[in-house]
C-alpha cells in the first residue's frame, strides 16, 4: 500500500508539472507526449492495483506465482484469482506433487475443469492417508464428468445404496425358492468408491442391477424358503462371492438383507393352473370324440336309410317279377297261393312265439 501511495503522489506531481509547462506555452508535440505518458502510467497503475493483492498473497504463502504470470492469465482468459487460491491451498496443505504447477492448473481451467474442487479432492485424499490420488488422476476424473471431491468422500466414508432404490416401481425384489414359495427381499449395499476405476467404471445403477440379479439367483437356488428365512446371511455370502463390483467405480463392502417377507405360493398356483389347463385339454379331446361319434352315428343312419330305400326298391320289383313269371308260365296260380299260405303260417308262428315269450317274462317279473 505504501508503494501505491508513492505512485499516486508521483502521478500527481507529474500532472502538476505538465499543467505548469502548459502554462508556459509548450509546443503541441510535447503536450501529446505528456498525455501519452499519463495514459501509460494510469494503465500501469490500474494493472498493478488489480494484481498487487494476489501477487502479495502468492508470495507470502509460498505459491510463487509471478506478477507477469498473473497478467498473462488475463490475456489467456483464465481466472487468476481461482488459480492463485488453488495454488495457495495446495501449498498450505503441504502437497508436494510436482505435476501441480500453475501452468497445469491453468491448463485444467482452460479444459473446462473445476480447479478448486480438484485441489480440494487431492488435499482430502492426502489427509485421509489411506487413498493414493495424484493431481493428474484427480484432473482426469474431473474432466470425465465425475464429482471427484464426492468420490474421495465416498472412498473415505462408504455410502449405502438401497436395492431396489427408493421410488422404484417395485418396492422389493421378488424371488421364488425351489419349494415354490415367493420371497420379497429388500437389501442395502454398502459401497466404497474405487478411484482407480472411476474413469470408465460402471455406476450405481449397475451395482443395483447386479446385486438384484444375485439375490434372485441365490433365493432361486435355495431348497426351501424356510432355509432362507432361518439364515438370510446365505444370500449375502452367495452374492459377495460373485464379485459383482468388477469393472465398476465402486467396491462392495457388504450386502445386508434389510427385510424379507413371504409372498404367494407360486408353485401351488402354477400346479393349479397346469391342472386347469390339463382339464381343458381333456374336455376338448372328449368333445372331439363325442363329435366324431355323433358324426359316425349320422353316417350309420344315412346308410340304414339307404338300405331301406334299396329294400323298398327290391320289394317293388317283386310284383313285377311275379307278373313276368305268370306270363311266361314259370309260376302258376296254385304255387302262388301255396307261397302265400307258407308266408301266413310263418307270420302266425312268429306271433305265437313272441306272445309266449312276453307271458313268460311277465311271470318271472311277477315272481
Amino acid at each position: 500500500m505504501i508503494f501505491g501511495s508513492s505512485l499516486s503522489s508521483a502521478l500527481a506531481v507529474t500532472s502538476l508539472g505538465l499543467f505548469a509547462f502548459d502554462a508556459q506555452d509548450l509546443t503541441v508535440p510535447a503536450l501529446v507526449g505528456a498525455l501519452i505518458l499519463i495514459g501509460v502510467l494510469l494503465v500501469a497503475f490500474f494493472v498493478f492495483a488489480n494484481y498487487f493483492g494476489l501477487w502479495v498473497q502468492s508470495w507470502l504463502t509460498g505459491a510463487r506465482i509471478g506478477f507477469g504470470d498473473l497478467i498473462g492469465m488475463t490475456f489467456r482468459k483464465v481466472n487468476a484469482r481461482s488459480i492463485v487460491r488453488s495454488k495457495i491451498m495446495a501449498v498450505q496443505a503441504g502437497l508436494d506433487d510436482p505435476a501441480m504447477t500453475s501452468e497445469a492448473l491453468e491448463a485444467h481451467y482452460l479444459a473446462g475443469g473445476n480447479v478448486q474442487q480438484v485441489v480440494r479432492a487431492v488435499i482430502a485424499a492426502k489427509k485421509a492417508k489411506t487413498i493414493s490420488l495424484t493431481f493428474r488422476e484427480a484432473a482426469a476424473i474431473d474432466l470425465a464428468g465425475r464429482d471427484v471431491l464426492e468420490s474421495v468422500k465416498t472412498s473415505v466414508y462408504p455410502k449405502v445404496i438401497d436395492c431396489p432404490p427408493r421410488g422404484s416401481v417395485k418396492p422389493s425384489l421378488d424371488a421364488v425358492a425351489k419349494d415354490g414359495i415367493q420371497l420379497k427381499v429388500r437389501a442395502r449395499v454398502t459401497v466404497r468408491a474405487n478411484l482407480q476405476q472411476l474413469i470408465g467404471g460402471a455406476t450405481e445403477e449397475t451395482i443395483i442391477a447386479r446385486v438384484g440379479e444375485g439375490i434372485v439367483s441365490a433365493i432361486g437356488s435355495a431348497a426351501s424358503h424356510a432355509a432362507v428365512l432361518e439364515n438370510p446371511d446365505v444370500i449375502s455370502k452367495a452374492v459377495l462371492a460373485k464379485r459383482l463390483d468388477s469393472q465398476t467405480a465402486f467396491e462392495i463392502v457388504s450386502i445386508d438383507i434389510a427385510d424379507i417377507d413371504v409372498g404367494a405360493n407360486i408353485g401351488a398356483r402354477l400346479m393349479a393352473d397346469q391342472a386347469e389347463a390339463d382339464t381343458q385339454v381333456a374336455r376338448a379331446r372328449a368333445e372331439g370324440k363325442r363329435a366324431s361319434a355323433a358324426a359316425e352315428e349320422k353316417q350309420m343312419e344315412a346308410k340304414i336309410e339307404e338300405s331301406r330305400a334299396e329294400l323298398v326298391m327290391a320289394q317293388a320289383s317283386v310284383p313285377l317279377a311275379m307278373s313276368e313269371a305268370f306270363r311266361t308260365g314259370r309260376l302258376h296260380i296254385l304255387d302262388y297261393y301255396k307261397l302265400q299260405n307258407v308266408s301266413a303260417d310263418t307270420e302266425m308262428r312268429k306271433s305265437i312265439a313272441s306272445t309266449g315269450q312276453n307271458r313268460a317274462a311277465n311271470e318271472r317279473s311277477g315272481n
